[in-house]
């Protein structure tokens, strides 16, 4: 009878990270240790009360403690990251610290290897239908540009890159309610044109990095991972909108095309950023995430964004949109 293998995850309270700690515990996959960098909780209760999680401290600046949550681990899910910070937290983190994880895992003897990294690695578009392995590294942030230096290490070991492009669902802090955020800003619907957009819900992404790891199937090197179908941003605004309206009324100005809203914006180079996104294709292709470990990637947008709906009316922020104000 074969062994299961022992799982390490990093980033075990994260968005991702999280999800794929809990899919790892459900699918009874192997013994859980996650990485965590706060309090530790108590490991949940196996069978005969036995721990089926463990929990330890750790910090991906801190080698020693990598070390030490290495130690016996056969594949490692690495979930962690700095997003958004300066430059030289991001450094630390996803460039030196994703080093010192892949030094501190290959001399534990990790036989797997499989890191969650983004699309953003490649810069901005226009993409259409691009398959991996045919688009340039050409990040243009600080956090892109070191976590792709940390996928060179994870694949410098023989490890395996997933790169979703969007990711939505209950915990999103950036996707739609950025969206939501950028829509409110004008004082009129946003008409975007037709781009197409990969996204993926976040559960999905998690069970894809947990089949990845344990698939004797997955090979090497850089995956996108988004669900097959890519969305029109029609109906990726249309989403927002509804949230929108949900939080501030309904619009009250006419229809805005993306020239318009850009001039609007001008002001505002981040907001502008994200239109420029939405307004050209960002669509990644690559089936083997599925294909490989002989999965289905469910439902797509439309349909999958549906059971996330109410979480996101109840977070966002409830002060009305600039674009919404009549005083």
């Amino acid at each position: 009878m074969t062994k299961a293998p022992r799982i390490l995850i990093t980033g075990a309270s994260g968005f991702v990270g999280g999800r794929v700690a809990a899919a790892a515990t459900t699918a009874q996959a192997g013994p859980v240790r996650l990485l965590v960098r706060g309090p530790l909780d108590p490991p949940a209760a196996g069978p005969g009360s036995a721990p089926a999680v463990e929990t330890v401290r750790g910090d991906l600046r801190d080698p020693g403690s990598l070390r030490r949550a290495c130690e016996g681990a056969d594949v490692l899910i690495h979930c962690a990251s700095a997003i958004g910070g300066d430059e030289e937290t991001a450094r630390a983190v996803n460039d030196e610290g994703t080093r010192a994880l892949v030094d501190a895992a290959v001399r534990a003897g990790v036989t797997r290897i499989v890191a969650l990294s983004t699309a953003s690695v490649h810069g901005r578009g226009p993409f259409r239908a691009a398959a991996p392995g045919t688009l340039p590294i050409a990040p243009v942030s600080a956090t892109s540009r070191t976590r792709a230096a940390g996928d060179r290490h994870v694949m410098e070991a023989g490890g395996t890159v997933l790169r979703p492009h969007l990711v939505y669902g209950t915990g999103d802090r950036q996707l739609l309610p950025g969206l939501v955020k950028l829509l409110g800003a004008l004082p009129g619907p946003l008409v975007g044109g037709t781009s197409l957009h990969s996204l993926i819900e976040v559960g999905s992404l998690a069970r894809a990095l947990l089949a990845a790891a344990l698939s004797p199937h997955t090979r090497p090197g850089p995956y996108h991972v988004n669900h097959p179908d890519p969305v029109p941003v029609g109906e990726l605004i249309a989403v927002g909108e509804e949230l929108l309206a949900h939080r501030a009324g309904p619009r009250r100005g006419a229809a805005l095309g993306v020239a318009e809203a850009r001039a609007l914006l001008a002001a505002h180079p981040f907001a502008v950023h994200h239109l420029d996104m939405l307004a050209v294709d960002h669509w990644f292709s690559d089936d083997r995430p599925w294909r490989e470990p002989d999965r289905d990637p469910g439902p797509g947008f439309a349909e999958g964004v549906v059971e996330h709906l109410e979480w996101y009316r109840n977070t966002l922020d409830p002060v009305p949109a600039a674009g919404h104000r009549t005083s």
